[in-house]
Formats: structure tokens, sequence, C-alpha cells
């Protein structure tokens, strides 16, 4: 982990929960953080705040030659893993939380409870985060135990393709280790939000969260931002929840990074594959 002393018996118990470790074989392999995969369709739209004072979109000629149809976001947006230092402004990532609120929730519910950080916030978490220990039990099964096919194998290729872009061999398990940890600086976002829970919400609940999470991803493309969804975060919930004040009776589900997408990051070039529609869908 970045910053902390992470020992062979942290990745132990990473593997003993059934976490970001992959088996081909004997071998193991860390096979990065649990994803909230991308399509890559094209860079995502870079550049000036394209919001006004108070957060809300905007629209410019000069910035969007033609106005970005929902379509473009999907096939554009991607887990950007490599950002720019370059800051973005607390009305921006304001209006992006806000927005996202208009995602569905059955009954209306809106379950979500979101704790953002940009800025001088960061900077603090990151420097607490280094004073916390470097693993906690995570309060849910990221994957389930013995993932069958063709879950695993979805799994599998998205970890090999992306340490192929990186050039991380196989073998090389300190290589892989180092990406890894890139996590835990959120692959250098200078803006992150964290998404919880209240325990009592059961599975329709938890779907609601991943509508505004998708709904804040699209926005954050058509402003101009990257995102990368990361479930690696539940296994610092006890790190992240002591920073943000979260009460007992919320849990965490992940964290997002956001800010604007290194171009030059070969991470960046990552297209993970989809399944074929034969493959997941009936038309009756």
């Amino acid at each position: 982990m970045v910053g902390v002393d992470a020992t062979d018996d942290d990745l132990a118990t990473l593997t003993s929960l059934g976490w970001e470790v992959a088996f081909e074989g004997d071998a193991q392999q860390v096979v990065g953080e649990p994803e909230l995969e991308h399509d890559l369709g094209g860079g995502g739209q870079q550049g000036d705040d394209p919001h006004g004072q108070d957060g809300t979109a905007r629209t410019s000629p000069d910035r969007y030659p033609r106005p970005m149809n929902v379509i473009d976001a999907v096939n554009t947006r991607m887990s950007v893993r490599q950002f720019t230092p370059e800051p973005i402004s607390d009305e921006l990532l304001r209006g992006l939380v806000n927005d996202a609120a208009r995602a569905p929730s059955g009954g209306n519910v809106q379950p979500w409870r979101i704790y953002a950080v940009n800025g001088e916030s960061m900077t603090a978490l990151r420097a607490h985060l280094v004073t916390q220990p470097p693993i906690d039990e995570p309060e849910y099964e990221i994957y389930p135990k013995g993932l069958t096919e063709p879950y695993r194998t979805n799994r599998f290729v998205c970890g090999e393709m992306m340490y192929a872009t990186l050039g991380i061999g196989r073998e090389d398990k300190d290589g892989r280790r180092r990406q890894f940890a890139h996590n835990n600086d959120f692959f250098g976002a200078p803006a992150a939000i964290f998404c919880y829970v209240d325990r009592q919400m059961g599975p329709p609940q938890w779907s609601d969260l991943g509508m505004y999470l998708q709904t804040f991803m699209l926005l954050a493309v058509e402003r101009g931002l990257g995102t990368c969804a990361q479930e690696y975060w539940s296994v610092r919930h006890k790190a992240v929840t002591s920073f943000v004040g979260a009460p007992e009776h919320e849990m965490m589900f992940c964290g997002v990074s956001v800010g604007h997408p290194d171009p030059d990051a070969p991470i960046n070039t990552l297209t993970t594959e989809r399944m074929p529609l034969e493959d997941f869908a009936r038309f009756l």
C-alpha cells in the first residue's frame, strides 16, 4: 500500500477474503481493484470547468463542438487509473454529487449517502491514511466465493489485459503489487467521493447505489472529467470512516476517484471486453 508497510501477510489476508487475487493453475496473481469496468470509446472531454459558479452545467460551443448524447458518455466512460494533478473546483464536484441524485431508486428511498473530499480535505485524507492500519476486513463479500464461469474468466481476463497494457508480466508480482498500491492514492486524483448506505437497507437499495454511481460517472464524462469506481476502499473502510465521520449505522460501499485523466498514461488506453449480446440477453 502507498505510504504504509503492507506485508506479505496483508496480501495473504486479501487472498483469504477472496479479494483481488486470481488463480491460474498454481500461480497467484493480483488482478487490480474490484471493477466497475469500462468501455473506452475515446478520451473524455478535458479542459476548463464547464460549470457556472453554482456547479450546474452550462453549454459552451467552444468546449463541446456538439452536444454529448447519452451513448457518447456511456462509450467514453472508463475506469481511469492515472489522473493529472489538475484540480477541480468544489462547485463542480458539488454539482456532480447533486445532479446524480436524479438517479432512480425504488420508492424514491434515495439510499445513497455521499462524502466528498477535494483539495485541502483530500490532502488531509491522504495524510490520515498513512497513520491507519493498511487493511480492514471488509464488511461484505466483494466477489462470491467460488466464482463460476463465465464470471471468473471475465474477471481474470480484465486483470491480464490491464497488466499487459503496463508491460507487467505474470511473473512480476512486485510490479503487480506496486500497481495495485496505486488504489490507495486514488491513482493521483485530486478529488473523490465515498458512497455509504444505511445498514438497514437490503439488496434492492444496494442496486439503487449502482444507479446513483453510474449517473455520477456519466455526468463526470459530460463535464470533462474521468472517474474510477473503487471497491478497494471496502478494505480500508475504518480508515476512511474515521476521517469522513460517517455514523455507525452507515456502511461504506465504495469510493470513486475523480479528476482529469492523464492522456499520456498507457494504463488509460485499456479497453476491456464485453460479452456478446447473445451471451447475456434473450429476446422472446
